[in-house]
């Protein structure tokens, strides 16, 4: 069996071939959380789905705006004189033999995040532990610094991960942050195919009410999905991940560099036109979507068509919503950004639209409301909301081993040059 290719004048394309399609595909669903960076270098590499003109269109890697994100033009690791200032660097006695590594409980495109206890504290933490090799191969060291820009804004906020101090060795960087482990809203979701509408309004309220805080310290956070969304022990929102929020976006400032994950991406960004931070309030609506209907308001298997859906064809909403949900659903999914909710008044509007009347936005942000679903989990321990593929893993030797000074190689001091300065403690009258 063939079937014709998207090119009426181009070459059939065999079963076989299609299969080999379809197997990209089906790798990258499963791979959801290494991000658009992996997906795009994956595909480009299967010369029958570039074929596509959609796919030639969208994925074509041009001469980047942002070079943090999209270097295309190699170029050496940066000298000490070129160092990012990120602030105090006042915590330079911490060191991985500080830590009992327990369990791996996520995995991403540059390390793991293991479950910690601190020895002297007995305080358990999320710990993020980065190669630098890694995230130097791919020319991603202020991606990653961003990140921890993003992590060092939230002081204060109820429904952002909190960083506690991060440290580094020659070879790794590690991020303390807070341990949550009530699941991700992805693992949920997959558990239960969608959410009730009234559970589904208490989590898109968390969500905006931490989203309106990235905004006004003007950061756009670009990549929000279920998988970045976790639950916390009694079941409130966390949003984590900070890796590709983009900084100093005033209020109709924009930027340009085409990144996010696939399902979730604004029309705009298709467009690889300027754009701004109504692009987390399309977002928010495609994760509310998800939450009342079990998919993406456009998904398709076919990513192609999947980017055709979301840049030319309606939204569609079944019978089964509220009134109320329905207008959100088609102001926060708008295609033309300037019509979107949000564009005026940004965090406002979506606080004091109809849907979210049953919220009193004073007892949401301080967590006097009862959340819909309590993950009961028994302590610290217990793993049951992480993936069986992640805590099954073995917890690496290296992890909490500092590299002896006679073994660092040339490559491994050259990545430790790279992100002078990137040790962190915060100040004591910072934390809650």
């Amino acid at each position: 069996m063939t079937v014709k290719a998207a090119e009426a004048s181009g070459p059939t394309l065999t079963y076989s071939k299609m299969r080999g399609m379809v197997a990209i595909l089906i790798a990258f669903m499963k791979q959801r959380r290494m991000g658009l960076n992996d997906f795009i270098q994956k595909i480009a590499t299967n010369s029958y789905a570039c074929k596509h003109p959609e796919v030639q269109s969208i994925l074509k890697i041009s001469q980047p705006q942002e070079p943090e994100l999209m270097n295309a033009n190699p170029s050496p690791p940066p000298s000490p004189s070129q160092q990012i200032n990120l602030g105090p660097s006042s915590n330079p006695h911490a060191k991985p033999s500080d830590f009992h590594f327990l369990k791996v409980i996520g995995k991403g495109s540059f390390g793991k995040v293991l479950l910690a206890r601190h020895k002297a504290e007995e305080q358990f933490y999320a710990v993020k532990v980065l190669q630098k090799k890694a995230i130097l191969k791919k020319k991603e060291e202020k991606h990653i610094m961003s990140e921890r820009n993003g992590l060092l804004k939230n002081v204060k906020h109820p429904f952002l991960v909190g960083l506690h101090f991060s440290f580094q060795t020659a070879d790794k960087l590690y991020f303390v942050l807070d341990y949550i482990n009530g699941g991700e809203l992805f693992y949920h979701l997959q558990r239960e195919r969608c959410f009730l509408e009234p559970r589904a309004r208490f989590y898109a309220a968390e969500i905006a009410s931490a989203l309106g805080y990235l905004h006004s310290l003007n950061i756009v956070y670009r990549d929000l999905k279920p998988e970045n969304i976790l639950l916390d022990s009694q079941g409130h929102i966390v949003l984590t991940d900070f890796g590709l929020c983009k900084e100093n976006i005033e209020h109709n400032g924009t930027t340009s560099t085409f990144c996010g994950t696939p399902e979730y991406l604004a029309p705009e960004v298709l467009h690889k036109q300027p754009y701004d931070r109504t692009v987390d309030w399309w977002c928010l609506g495609a994760v509310l979507y998800e939450m009342l209907y079990g998919l993406p308001p456009f998904y398709s298997r076919n990513t192609a068509e999947m980017y055709d859906n979301i840049l030319n064809k309606p939204l569609q909403l079944k019978p089964n919503i509220t009134n109320s949900a329905r207008h959100l659903l088609e102001g926060l999914l708008q295609k033309d950004r300037t019509k979107r909710l949000g564009a005026k008044e940004d965090f406002m509007e979506i606080k004091n639209h109809i849907f979210f009347s049953p919220i009193n936005w004073d007892d949401l942000i301080n967590k006097k409301i009862t959340p819909p679903f309590n993950p009961n989990v028994s302590g610290p321990s217990d793993l049951r909301h992480f993936d069986p593929e992640f805590t099954d893993e073995p917890v690496p030797n290296s992890i909490g081993q500092s590299p002896d000074s006679i073994l660092i190689t040339a490559s491994v001091k050259e990545a430790a040059e790279a992100f002078l300065g990137f040790s962190y403690a915060p100040p004591v009258d910072s934390f809650l």
